[in-house]
């Protein structure tokens, strides 16, 4: 089984930077894309960015591109996503989550393990 743990939000005035983190424990942590989801009341969950086992292979929905980068750190069983230029419509909650199977995109995987989530708010 594994447990997913994300910390890093918090509050960040518009234009501003946040580094989310996504801690994975329980099995062998190489074997899984990870994605990045968030998901605001009222709306649907939105895939965010997702790395492959390798760390080579990403992907990010058109908003995030340019603005966010994923990485992971398998040997800490560790992935990130770096944030910049946050505007308001970031704001969200956000979850990383493990996918054992392939998918052409990664975003459209079939994610088994999901975290707690953390919070995002962009204000001023």
């Amino acid at each position: 089984q594994l447990q997913l743990v994300e910390s890093g939000g918090g509050l960040v005035q518009p234009g501003g930077s946040l580094r989310l983190s996504c801690a994975a424990s329980g099995v062998t942590f190489n074997y899984y894309t990870i994605g990045w989801f968030r998901q605001v009341p009222g709306k649907e969950s939105e895939g965010v960015s997702c790395i492959r086992s390798s760390g080579v292979s990403t992907n990010y929905t058109d908003s995030a591109k340019g603005r966010f980068t994923i990485f992971r750190d398998n040997a800490k069983n560790m992935v990130y996503l770096q944030m910049n230029s946050l505007n308001s419509e970031d704001t969200a909650v956000y979850y990383c989550a493990a996918d054992a199977t392939y998918a052409n995109n990664c975003l459209e995987g079939e994610y088994d393990y999901w975290g707690q989530g953390t919070q995002v708010t962009v204000s001023s």
